[in-house]
């Protein structure tokens, strides 16, 4: 009976070592690719590779609950030789990970219980527990069940968000018409600009302004009193327009003229 005993454990511990060989393997390569291989690393292979190391770690666990695997709880493990040598065997039984087997590192790998600072915190988190009454206690649950629901939804439907939030950007207008309007009104027809024009040269063919040369003095033309179509030389002196004579250039400023355009002449020079 006893003979039965260690040889069903023997194969259930085979069994395990073999699954636990198996999740050591799927890790060790979805790292390799996290490492090396994530320029082209998709979202779909990630998720594969999750779901991978999921089935493995569910089939450990079935095997683990099975009638037929005996209890490993009721094993004891008990260390038979301590050295602060190097081991050879137990380095290659371990990929090199635990070469030596001494007192430092055996509390470490044969612990059963969690650290004494982590057994501090969880005995912390149940006294806490224990003093909230079971009203607080609900509407704590209630609360977490609602954000939780929020963030399924927002998981869920993470389209419709971004479809309602491009909607709401685009709605929104980003120009104010009555600028735009003015600023099209003034390249293409003038408008809102002041009328009085910058001093230079001014093109020959309008009337009462005189032929312009290079090197020569130039015409400007002059608003006076709010009125247009007045000219003067550089040289003479501005008179004003009579009533009733619009667009009528006085006598002195012909006088000047003429004089400024027999000096501009290539034969008077």
């Amino acid at each position: 009976m006893q003979q039965r005993e260690e040889k069903q454990l023997e194969a259930s511990v085979d069994s395990l070592i073999s699954r636990v060989s198996h999740v050591k393997n799927a890790l060790h390569s979805f790292i390799y690719k996290l490492e090396n291989e994530y320029e082209r690393l998709t979202w779909p292979s990630v998720l594969d590779n999750f779901a991978l190391l999921s089935g493995q770690l569910n089939t450990i666990n079935k095997l683990l609950r099975n009638e037929k695997t005996p209890s490993f709880r009721t094993q004891v493990i008990i260390p038979l030789l301590l050295s602060p040598d190097r081991d050879e065997d137990l380095a290659k039984l371990t990929e090199q990970r635990v070469p030596v087997f001494s007192h430092e590192i055996v509390p470490d790998y044969l612990r059963t219980k969690p650290d004494p600072e982590v057994e501090e915190q969880e005995k912390q988190l149940s006294a806490e527990a224990g003093r909230i009454g079971p009203e607080v206690a609900q509407k704590q649950i209630q609360t977490l069940n609602k954000l939780c629901s929020n963030l399924l939804e927002k998981l869920n439907n993470p389209r419709d968000d971004r479809d309602a939030d491009t909607a709401g950007r685009q709605n929104k207008p980003s120009f104010n018409p009555a600028d735009t309007n003015a600023l099209v009104g003034a390249v293409a027809f003038g408008k809102g600009l002041s009328k009085c024009r910058p001093p230079g040269p001014v093109a020959p063919g309008h009337p009462g302004q005189g032929p312009m040369m290079s090197g020569g003095p130039t015409l400007q033309q002059v608003t006076i009193g709010g009125t247009s179509g007045q000219q003067a030389g550089m040289g003479g002196p501005v008179a004003p327009q009579q009533q009733g004579q619009p667009g009528k250039m006085p006598s002195s400023i012909k006088t000047n003229i003429k004089s400024a355009s027999s000096s501009m002449h290539p034969y008077n020079r």
